[in-house]
C-alpha cells in the first residue's frame, strides 16, 4: 500500500532530486499492507494516506485490520475505515497490542464513546477490538504469526503470513524472534537510509539481517527520500530490492 517513512516521499518543502523525481517509484506514501486472505481482505496498519491507497488499489472494503504499533504514520488513517462496518453489517475487527489500543483510544476517542440514538449510518467508526501478543492467530481463514521486534526501545510487531514476513519500523530483532523468520520466501524489511538511525535499520543493517536469514527475496520498505529507487537497486544484490507503492507479492 505504501513504502515511505513517516514524512512520505516527496517530503514537504524538500527540493532534493528524489523528492522532485518524475519516477513513480520515488513517490512513497506511508507504510502499510493489504492482505487478500481466503475469507476477505485485511490491512496491516492504516496510514494517513489510507483513503488514497484503497482507491488506487481498488479495494472497496477491508474485513479487519491488524496493527504493528501506534505511531501516527501507521495509525492515523483509521477514520477512513468507518465506511466498512456499514458495508459489512458489523463492527470492524481490529487486532492490536495494549499500548496501541491505548494510543488509539486517546487519538480516536469519539469512536469509543457510547453511540447516541441519532448516530446512524457511518458517521462514527465502529470497532471490535481483539488483543494480540506473540502467539499465532487465525484471521479470515489465514494464520498470522506475530513477531516481536524493537523500534528503538519500543516493542512493536511484525507479522509472518505463510512464507512472507512484514517487518517495518525495526532496529533490533530480539534473539527469540529469529526462529520465526527462518525459511522465508519473501522478507519485507525496514531500511530507512544508508546512514544509521536509532530506531530503524539502515541499508547495511538490513543486509546483515538478510545474510543471516537468507530469504529467497527481500523487499526494503519504510524508505526515506535519501534513497533513489533505481540507483539504490543497482547497488543492491539481485534478491534484495527497494519495495515500491503498489507492489504485489503472492503468498
Amino acid at each position: 500500500m505504501g513504502t515511505g517513512t513517516s514524512t512520505g516521499v516527496p517530503m514537504i518543502g524538500c527540493d532534493c532530486d528524489v523528492c522532485r523525481s518524475p519516477n513513480p517509484r520515488n513517490k512513497r506514501m506511508r507504510t502499510g499492507v493489504a492482505v487478500h486472505a481466503p475469507g476477505g481482505t485485511f490491512l496491516i496498519d492504516t496510514s494517513p494516506e489510507l483513503r488514497l491507497q484503497l482507491l488506487r488499489e481498488q479495494i472497496p472494503v477491508a474485513h479487519a485490520v491488524i496493527f504493528t504499533h501506534g505511531h501516527v504514520d501507521h495509525l492515523y488513517g483509521l477514520d477512513d475505515t468507518r465506511l466498512f462496518p456499514h458495508k459489512l453489517g458489523y463492527p470492524l475487527p481490529i487486532y492490536l497490542e495494549e499500548p496501541t489500543e491505548a494510543t488509539m483510544r486517546n487519538a480516536f476517542g469519539y469512536a469509543f464513546r457510547k453511540r447516541p440514538p441519532e448516530a446512524k449510518g457511518w458517521s462514527i467508526p465502529q470497532f471490535e477490538l481483539h488483543r494480540i501478543g506473540e502467539e499465532p492467530f487465525e484471521l479470515l481463514g489465514q494464520t498470522v504469526q506475530p513477531i516481536r521486534l524493537l523500534h528503538g526501545r519500543m516493542p512493536v510487531l511484525g507479522f509472518r503470513i505463510n512464507d512472507v514476513a512484514f517487518c517495518t519500523d525495526v532496529s533490533t530483532i530480539p534473539e527469540q524472534s529469529w526462529s520465526k523468520l527462518e525459511g522465508l520466501d519473501v522478507l519485507i524489511l525496514d531500511a530507512l537510509r544508508d546512514k544509521p538511525h536509532p530506531t530503524h535499520f539502515s541499508i547495511d543493517q538490513a543486509l546483515e539481517v538478510v545474510d543471516r536469514l537468507k530469504p529467497k527475496q527481500t523487499w526494503l520498505t519504510h524508505i526515506s527520500h535519501s534513497l533513489e529507487h533505481e540507483a539504490t537497486n543497482a547497488r543492491l544484490p539481485a534478491n534484495v530490492q527497494l519495495a515500491y507503492d503498489g507492489l504485489r507479492i503472492p503468498f
